[in-house]
């Protein structure tokens, strides 16, 4: 409670009005509201029309990696009326092909593990080509034996190209779960489900990964922790390493870049932001001369000597990406 001078008006002419203060009168004042609207004033708030309160959003883990890309300023446009048959005929082609994966991935696991990885790859580079995309892979990995293979993230399409190189198993967010078709198959493909707004999930995660390999796996991870588009990128957060370093397996840098036939870089794949699966997908199959290049490195073998921070930053420089991009996060990313 405060006081506040009243102010009447006593005579007026028209050189001007004579004015008298009056005695000061209590004004309730509600807490937190300013009193600096106008000298010996009082700014007294309006009363709250009954009813809930509109929502706040919470805002995320300060830890969550992000990008700022978005579909509105970084994405290439692809829709045309001349790319509509072209999109329809492709989306005719590529999702019987993925549904005929689902169906027959029963089967497929039951077949002897050299047999089933062939066709698995075979099967992810015919999907790819299926949308319309044509792949160009340089470079092995290691066919036996655990193994962390780590990319950069542009977009849904680097699963199946990483699957083309080696399968193995996919660090995945849970949302990924409830995606049309391609939730249920990576779930059955065995996939490693994260909570990526749980910090504390974190080190379970980590030790799930490291099981997963010491038991002869290959575990694929895009330590930027989202996806970019293509011509920005982020840096490998460092937490996956430590189940390298753990389970004692070397580490597999791979590049993922898309580009145009003879031109330059697109971003037309990339998955970022608001972006919806299936709006991702139909930029794809609109799109014209789109080439994905996976250049595969040479692994990194991790002695006694080296951290998780120092592979990180190997594997990061291994796949071209810049050695600092952001500041750095916490120590245990």
């Amino acid at each position: 409670m405060m006081n506040t001078p009243r102010i009447s008006v006593t005579s007026a002419s028209r050189t001007g009005l004579t004015l008298r203060v009056r005695r000061a009168t209590p004004v309730l004042v509600g807490p937190g509201v300013s009193t600096a609207a106008l000298p010996g004033t009082t700014a007294v708030p309006r009363p709250r029309r009954a009813g809930p309160r509109p929502a706040t959003a919470t805002p995320p883990s300060a830890w969550l990696p992000s990008a700022p890309c978005s579909p509105e300023s970084c994405v290439d446009a692809t829709a045309s009326a001349a790319a509509l048959p072209r999109a329809v005929l492709r989306l005719a082609t590529v999702l019987p092909v993925l549904i005929t994966g689902i169906v027959l991935s029963p089967v497929v696991r039951q077949l002897p593990v050299s047999l089933r990885e062939r066709i698995i790859r075979a099967w992810c580079r015919t999907v790819v080509r299926a949308a319309g995309v044509r792949v160009r892979i340089t470079g092995t990995a290691p066919r036996r034996g655990g193994l962390l293979m780590v990319a950069n993230h542009i977009s849904w399409l680097d699963i199946p190209l990483l699957a083309a190189v080696r399968p193995g198993r996919m660090l995945a967010k849970t949302e990924i779960r409830q995606w049309p078709v391609a939730g249920a198959l990576t779930a059955r493909s065995g996939a490693l489900f994260i909570e990526r707004d749980r910090l504390r999930a974190l080190p379970d995660t980590v030790a799930r990964i490291a099981d997963g390999l010491r038991a002869g796996s290959a575990v694929v991870v895009f330590p930027e922790g989202s996806t970019w588009c293509g011509r920005a990128q982020g840096r490998f957060r460092r937490a996956v390493f430590q189940a390298a370093l753990d389970a004692g397996v070397p580490v597999q840098p791979v590049r993922l870049h898309y580009r145009l036939d003879g031109g330059p870089a697109s971003t037309a794949p990339a998955f970022v932001g608001s972006d919806s699966l299936l709006t991702s997908l139909w930029r794809v199959v609109s799109a014209r001369r789109l080439i994905a290049e996976v250049r595969v490195t040479p692994v990194l073998e991790p002695d006694n000597g080296t951290d998780r921070r120092g592979l990180a930053l190997a594997a990061q420089r291994a796949a071209g990406l810049p050695k600092e991009v952001h500041a750095e996060r916490p120590a245990h990313l």
